[in-house]
């Protein structure tokens, strides 16, 4: 599997409400190293290994996107959103609306003629044109979803601008390790959960705890990259490598091993140190059921939840390699 062309794959698809294609085309890769199954949009895949211990890896696969909730008899579409975005930027933006059949609509966008600078800080006040004026209501219903009209693409050298890399970036790093460890022998059990409905509060990986009920846990995500106006203190660096978790919320053994596993083989890494919660879905699978211990690590990502999200593959190569040296080298805590 080729890192770069799957992470383009699912981030072209939609995994959304009830939408589950990138979900679906997520299976269909995992269910070839491991032994998987699907539930909704969760997908979980285990690989045995040579003990009853239990490492599970996380990483969300949903999306940020909107809701309709009104439709005007211009065929103007009002819409919530779900999961966080920065509505600064949906003026002019494309979208796809998940109607009766798929049709694409775009953010309005005022002129500045007309007094259309200013600062949206309320979702009511945009809407998305749909240009089928009062035909809109045959194709578009209250519920149906909306996402980013946006594909993939190369920037420069393993650079890449695509939408939902949060977190399909994760995804795509425990699909190639599922691939790299599959016919081999595990010290003890792994679980890929792919899991839904982080964006709108770590409501997938909760669940999945209960499914799972593992010994021992580390959580993918993406975080801040390095951007103009971002303190150097409150991100990491694109191609800067893994991004380690250290935080009260999370076992500090896990979280020296994966540091000292980066040091010894020079591979590069660095350190994301939070004061309590890391608004990740480590944050609910360290206290479901009696409590899991739970690690972090992070891809650097820049823009995060909008249609252009930036990553360099190189990042998550190197994730990968972490995880495996983590998993072959026996560190989890049996």
């Amino acid at each position: 599997m080729n890192i770069k062309e799957t992470l383009f794959e699912l981030s072209d698809a939609v995994s959304i409400g009830n939408i589950t294609d990138a979900s679906d085309k997520a299976y269909k890769i995992l269910s070839q190293y491991a032994d998987t199954t699907q539930n909704g949009i969760n997908v979980i895949g285990k690989i045995k290994g040579n003990s009853e211990y239990t490492l599970m890896l996380e990483a969300h696969i949903d999306e940020v996107g909107f809701v309709v909730t009104d439709i005007d008899d211009n065929g103007f579409l009002s819409v919530k959103n779900c999961g966080g975005i920065d509505l600064r930027m949906l003026p002019s933006r494309t979208v796809v609306i998940h109607g009766k059949e798929k049709i694409t609509g775009v953010f309005c966008a005022t002129p500045p003629h007309l007094g259309g600078v200013k600062e949206y800080d309320d979702i009511s006040a945009l809407k998305i044109d749909t240009l089928l004026g009062e035909k809109a209501k045959d194709v578009v219903s209250v519920g149906d979803f909306v996402t980013f009209n946006q594909k993939a693409t190369d920037l420069n050298d393993t650079r890449v601008t695509g939408k939902s890399f949060d977190n399909r970036a994760g995804v795509v790093c425990l699909l190639a390790l599922a691939k790299k460890l599959s016919g081999k022998q595990l010290p003890f059990n792994v679980v890929f959960a792919l899991t839904d409905q982080e964006e709108l509060g770590h409501r997938g990986a909760k669940t999945t705890v209960f499914d799972v009920s593992p010994d021992e846990a580390i959580a993918l995500d993406v975080s801040f990259a390095d951007a103009p106006d971002v303190p150097s203190n409150e991100c990491g660096k694109l191609s800067g490598g893994a991004m380690i978790g250290i935080s009260p919320v999370l076992d500090k053994q896990i979280s020296k091993k994966l540091i000292a596993i980066a040091k010894d083989n020079n591979m590069p890494y660095q350190t994301e140190v939070m004061g309590g919660r890391t608004g990740t879905n480590g944050d609910v699978i360290s206290i479901s059921k009696s409590g899991v211990k739970t690690g972090l690590v992070s891809i650097p990502l820049r823009n995060m939840h909008t249609d252009v999200e930036i990553i360099d593959i190189k990042d998550i190569e190197n994730v990968c390699d972490l995880l495996e040296k983590y998993i072959l080298g026996g560190n989890a805590q049996c």
